[in-house]
């Protein structure tokens, strides 16, 4: 019989994706949803799990998928903090991820919400679709061929975005704990108060570690910030204070701040709320209301084609190297 995987949240658009990528014949259970504790059932009969972003992978699931005779729990993602890996570990489970795809999709996005905070595209494009088309010196702006760039996290993704800024004639700094010969060659490493204090734009692709860097962005280091700044967040939602950052945007001391990632994405993004005075967070429902200062997007920045065949080729990858060598690759364990 076929190895039976269960793929949750997999929208209809991937579905032939899934199918035309599937070389080693699995036997696929397309789920549309994430994995809640309400449908982790739908992992009956199958001998493995396939997971995305914000799918509850906790020690209550992994008990259930214990139950059922579940050893390989993947995700199809870069970050795997979703997963409870000290009790997967607890049960024999092994656990692996994708370390990368298509870095242009997060990059592209990133650079773009940069920019349209930047030229202010987000602030005119709203007026005109009330019908004003007032020019107003809000508008007024620096030109990004001539700006200061800050990468925080020059792994694939954060090397990509400046890359492109660097295509454009910006200047770019870059802030990591490893600093890479590739890296090297794209931007200057400085330290994180002087990248903050010297950038016009500032761009996040740090990956997340629970209890470890836990709002790394923070009131003290926006503080340091440019008043004319903008913060662009396409990692995790726990890495940024959002308290810091509304009150930053209040004080007049950021004048703009997009994030792809939220705090309690799980409640938010895959559903329609009647507004945003309905999302969960008093600090998200504040901020959402300073649009366009503010841009919210849904997790987008993986949704593309190169990343999305990216994704299910590395996780299909996974499986066949583990199930015919019993070697893990791309493996995650507890620290």
């Amino acid at each position: 019989m076929a190895f039976k995987i269960a793929c949750f949240g997999v929208h209809d658009y991937e579905v032939p994706f899934f199918k035309k990528l599937n070389q080693y014949d699995y036997d696929l259970k397309l789920i549309p949803e994430l994995l809640t504790h309400d449908n982790v059932g739908e992992i009956a009969g199958c001998d493995g799990v396939l997971l995305r972003g914000n799918c509850v992978a906790d020690a209550q699931n992994l008990a259930k998928m214990h139950d059922y005779g579940i050893t390989y729990v993947f995700t199809r993602t870069i970050g795997y903090d979703h997963i409870d890996l000290p009790t997967a570990a607890s049960y024999g489970m092994k656990v692996a991820r994708v370390p990368g795809y298509s870095a242009y999709s997060v990059a592209e996005l990133a650079l773009s919400l940069g920019l349209m905070l930047f030229r202010h595209t987000a602030d005119a494009t709203a007026r005109t679709a009330t019908g004003d088309y007032r020019v107003t010196p809000t508008f007024f702006s620096r030109e990004a061929h001539s700006s200061t760039i800050g990468i925080i996290g020059t792994g694939h993704i954060g090397v990509t975005e400046a890359q492109l800024w660097r295509g454009m004639g910006a200047t770019v700094l870059g802030y990591d704990v490893y600093q890479s010969d590739v890296a090297k060659a794209v931007v200057e490493f400085v330290d994180l108060p002087e990248l903050a204090a010297r950038a016009d734009i500032i761009s996040l692709h740090v990956p997340y570690f629970p209890g470890q860097n836990d709002k790394m962005i923070n009131a003290a280091l926006i503080g340091q910030m440019k008043s004319s700044a903008v913060l662009v967040n396409t990692a995790r939602g726990e890495l940024v204070d959002y308290d810091a950052v509304l009150a930053a945007l209040q004080a007049g001391q950021l004048d703009g701040f997009a994030s792809d990632v939220l705090l309690e994405e799980s409640q938010i993004f895959g559903k329609k709320l009647p507004s945003n005075a309905d999302l969960p967070l008093p600090v998200l429902q504040q901020l959402a209301a300073l649009y366009p200062k503010v841009l919210f997007t849904p997790h987008m920045g993986s949704l593309t084609e190169p990343a999305l065949e990216g994704m299910i080729s590395v996780s299909y990858d996974n499986f066949h190297t583990a199930l015919t060598t019993g070697t893990v690759p791309n493996e995650v364990v507890a620290k």
